[in-house]
């Protein structure tokens, strides 16, 4: 036999072998051990019965030459080889969907109150599922008629699917599932509380499972060696004759690891069973001598304390029953001890450690066995937790941060804006490359880049909505992620077939996921801090994200080939994306809940509830703020899609590419927006976006006015204008909605659709007209500008939009004492002259060098106590107090944004 008869052969066997030696040490302490076999017992069974057909039909394939060249098979084996081939093709998706079905359901037994959790479990299961018994189907009717698998070559008018590219396709499925199954018991296990051994053996445990989506990856590997093998030799990837393309030499390796995957998941899904048989026959390996709450001579690992923690069977009884019939009762103990294990159910159901007992080796209705026992309680001495960085404190709400306080957090949402900056710079050059390689017109192009705005239009409302306004920002940023990740691994799928609805697919859900992640981060970083400055922060942010999707990456992507080969790009994207998602779920991201954002808008309800044209102003403000975000991105993404057709059209002779000038109009877009946060120092916010839409409107009619150099120049201005808009539009027009805000929020990035539609409207004006096909751009930038129009002319909303000094629900400590003379009409007049809504044009000094002369007294928390107790001084001073106090209440309910303005914050800002 030749080499890769040799390797394929061992290799499989070897896992075969080591895999059934687990399922039998399985049942081994299932039946002696716990004396208890559950659901995900027998699926683990059925999966190994499945595994058996799996592995043997390699072998015989193998012995029938498989893994040699086609040239060197003999003939009367063809027939044999091409049925055992089939076989295994049919048995690798019922085998893995089994195995994967035993795991999910035993994770249903770790816990049975953490509704998240199981209904992450039930989405997982169905996806496992509905996907294995789909691709179960294909397999089995890979060919038509059926028969015709089984001949050496394929029948006149038969067809077949290329196997290899089939499972390529799907394995983005096996990809999603396995990190799903490995991250799924994260936050169950980092709830526990452990001694170190037992947090070891559990990390052991449970990471196991990531060899699986390593071995996963390697074999996804050897596909796509083998697909671009063939591709290479007969210049494609659709193959209707698997004979005609070496299949048996080319594929060998990769069933080989197919093999392995199978073999390595049954072993994964053993291992967690076997602990109650490792801590019978080996007790010292679970127990630590060394740890002083596990060692003999604690009371409370050695099981002689009756705080212990009960058994499986007897735990679920006495969180239900009542205290005359309590365990501890019935034997005698003390109250303070009933008392004590009480209250160690009660934590051990809030830490959701019932389930997980039955992995840490607590034998069902077996006799105790003490040495492998976990036992913790109320009173035992430490408060041990899985991870350190799990107990973190709850930071505070957003709205209560200072900007020096809002660093951290901002930050790290900032990173997310880099993301999906990226993934839309990768995916507009990629759809680029896709169009050479598989030759398709402008149409289908336009069409791909409308399906990825498409997930603006749906991802927000029928997603991020939901997540955002019942779990937190938090939640929809690793929502976001997650479905970020499963759109980046569909392009597998995409590129292997070289398919545009694949592609259109995998746009659509990426587009989605960055729609959900924007709908929690733009409304964070506008609310993370003092408000006066939300449009400053976001346009920074909004800098970085422009910095990402600067497009050098993937521009000589010219073949199939080479479009295969960029999956390990997206590969990577997608782990990095899991990663993240993992970690933003153990960060302290501080959160705004409805009730707050009512509260700070109550602040200024008379400027906000001020009505134009019989509507309140703050609703009219956002009504006008979508309609301008939807005609604003409209154009930005007109311009994207036309600029190379552009440039080509007016300079055809240019020393730098279209591509090029694309790279360097997303680098002055990106400079753009920090230069519009550092004009936010200076300048009011409606006025940059007043002239912000002008530039816009102006330099694209010059672009059309003129030729040559001077016309890419002025769409480069174009860039440079329309940057920082969108923050712009963004931030005021969440301002004073109050409980609404994230809904706002929602339908603000609900407005990004508009990318979706008018290019198709530019490129037919550009077949009829040419270059003047811009007045399209022109049309909807001019839409877009009645927005600032309204700022700027409507003196209501100046007042509901334009910044204000310290607006925040921040705690506010007292300040000195004014000095003398300084009295109630000095300091009204003061406060007339510095009127947030006077001065037009400037910006109102932000909370960074606020003037704190404008600020009045507030009490110290506590200090009405104590002047009840104080000296007659004090006392005699109560009454002019109060009297202040209650001007001061007057002047505020009269202007609410007077009421916040003439507070003073005591901390740095």
């Amino acid at each position: 036999m030749h080499a890769r008869q040799h390797a394929t052969l061992g290799v499989s066997i070897t896992f075969f072998v080591i895999a059934t030696l687990f399922v039998a040490l399985r049942f081994v302490s299932r039946i002696f051990v716990v004396r208890k076999v559950g659901l995900h017992d027998y699926l683990m069974l059925v999966a190994w019965l499945l595994d058996i057909a799996f592995s043997f039909s390699l072998f015989i394939a193998t012995a029938h030459g498989f893994g040699l060249h086609s040239s060197d098979i003999p003939p009367e084996n063809r027939e044999a080889l091409n049925k055992a081939n089939y076989a295994f093709t049919v048995l690798y998706n019922p085998a893995l969907m089994v195995v994967k079905t035993s795991i999910l359901v035993f994770y249903l037994t770790l816990t049975r109150n953490n509704n998240v959790f199981r209904w992450a479990n039930y989405v997982t299961l169905a996806v496992v599922n509905v996907a294995g018994l789909a691709l179960t189907l294909i397999n089995v009717f890979q060919c038509h008629p059926v028969s015709a698998a089984f001949h050496s070559t394929v029948p006149h008018g038969a067809t077949c699917i290329d196997i290899v590219t089939l499972y390529l396709s799907s394995s983005p499925v096996n990809i999603i599932t396995d990190l799903a199954i490995l991250f799924l018991p994260i936050p169950i296990l980092t709830q526990m509380r452990l001694p170190y051994k037992q947090k070891v053996i559990l990390v052991i445990t449970f990471g196991i499972g990531f060899f699986v989506a390593v071995v996963d990856v390697i074999r996804i590997a050897f596909l796509q060696q083998a697909a671009i093998s063939r591709s290479l030799a007969v210049k494609s990837i659709h193959l209707q004759n698997n004979t005609a393309a070496d299949f048996s030499w080319y594929a060998s390796l990769s069933f080989m690891w197919s093999v392995v995957e199978v073999n390595v998941s049954v072993i994964c899904g053993c291992v967690p069973s076997l602990k109650p048989l490792v801590s019978r026959l080996m007790p010292k390996l679970i127990r630590d001598t060394n740890d002083p709450y596990t060692s003999p001579s604690n009371n409370y690992a050695t099981g002689e304390n009756p705080i212990a923690v009960p058994s499986p069977a007897v735990l679920p009884n006495s969180l239900t029953a009542s205290p005359a019939a309590s365990p501890s009762d019935s034997n005698g103990s003390k109250p303070s001890q009933t008392r004590s294990v009480r209250s160690t159910a009660r934590g051990q159901s809030s830490n959701a450690q019932m389930g997980i007992l039955d992995i840490l080796g607590q034998p069902g209705n077996a006799p105790t066995d003490t040495e492998a026992n976990t036992h913790t309680s109320t009173s035992h001495p430490p408060n041990i937790t899985f991870f350190d960085f799990v107990n973190m404190k709850n930071p505070e709400s957003m709205l209560k941060l200072n900007n020096r306080e809002s660093i951290t957090p901002i930050a790290l949402t900032t990173l997310l804006f880099f993301l999906w900056g990226f993934a839309y710079g990768l995916l507009d050059t990629l759809n680029t490359q896709f169009q050479t390689i598989v030759r398709l017109d402008t149409w289908h192009t336009l069409g791909l880049h409308g399906a990825y705005f498409g997930g603006y239009g749906v991802g927000p409302l029928l997603i991020g909505r939901p997540v955002l306004k019942t779990w937190g920002f938090k939640s929809t940023f690793v929502t976001g992620l997650c479905i970020y990740a499963c759109g980046t691994l569909v392009f597998w799928p995409s590129a292997v077939l070289a398919s545009t609805a694949a592609f259109t697919v995998s746009n659509f859900i990426v587009g989605c996921g960055l729609a959900v992640l924007e709908t929690a981060a733009n409304p964070f970083i506008a609310l993370c801090g003092p408000l006066e400055n939300s449009e400053i922060r976001l346009n920074i942010s909004q800098g970085v994200q422009a910095i990402g999707s600067v497009k050098v990456l993937f521009k000589d992507v010219q073949d199939t080939a080479s479009l295969v080969d960029v999956q390990w790009a997206y590969l990577g994207i997608a782990f990095f994306d899991v990663l993240l998602a993992v970690a933003f779920y153990y960060l302290p991201i501080p959160e705004a809940s409805d009730k707050d954002l009512e509260e700070l808008a109550n602040r200024r309800r008379e400027d906000n509830m001020t009505k134009v044209i019989g509507v309140p102003v703050v609703w009219l403000t956002l009504a006008l703020g979508v309609w301008s975000q939807f005609f604003y991105v409209a154009g930005q993404e007109v311009l994207s899609d036309s600029l190379e057709r552009f440039v080509q059209t007016a300079n055809p002779n240019a020393s730098l590419t279209p591509f090029s000038f694309l790279t360097i109009g997303h680098s002055v877009f990106a400079l753009g927006r920090f230069i519009a946060a550092f004009t936010q120092w200076f300048f009011k916010p409606r006025w940059i976006l007043m002239v912000s839409y002008i530039g816009m409107i102006v330099f694209s009619i010059l672009a059309m006015k003129t030729t040559g150099d001077a016309a890419i120049v002025m769409v480069m201005l174009v860039y440079l204008f329309e940057s920082g808009a969108f923050s712009i539009i963004f931030a005021l027009s969440l301002r004073g909605t109050g409980r609404h805000t994230k809904t706002a929020a929602v339908l603000l990035t609900m407005a990004v659709s508009g990318g979706t539609f008018f290019s198709f409207a530019e490129y037919a004006a550009y077949l009829a007209h040419g270059r003047y096909s811009y007045a399209v751009l022109v049309a909807l930038f001019a839409a877009g500008a009645i927005f600032p129009l309204y700022l700027n002319l409507v003196p209501a909303v100046k007042r509901q939009v334009d910044p204000v000094p310290n607006e925040s629900l921040r705690r506010h400590h007292r300040r000195r004492s004014k000095p003398a003379g300084s009295g109630s009409e000095a300091g009204h007049m003061q406060r007339e002259k510095h009127s947030h809504a006077v001065g037009d044009v400037l910006s109102w000094p932000s909370s960074l060098v606020s003037d704190p002369d404008l600020l009045p007294d507030l009490p110290m928390p506590g200090e009405t106590h104590q002047s009840l107790s104080g000296s007659p001084r004090m006392r005699a001073g109560r009454g002019a107090k109060a009297s202040s106090n209650e001007s001061s209440n007057i002047g505020s309910q009269s202007s609410g944004h007077e009421g916040v303005k003439r507070v003073r914050i005591g901390e740095d800002s």
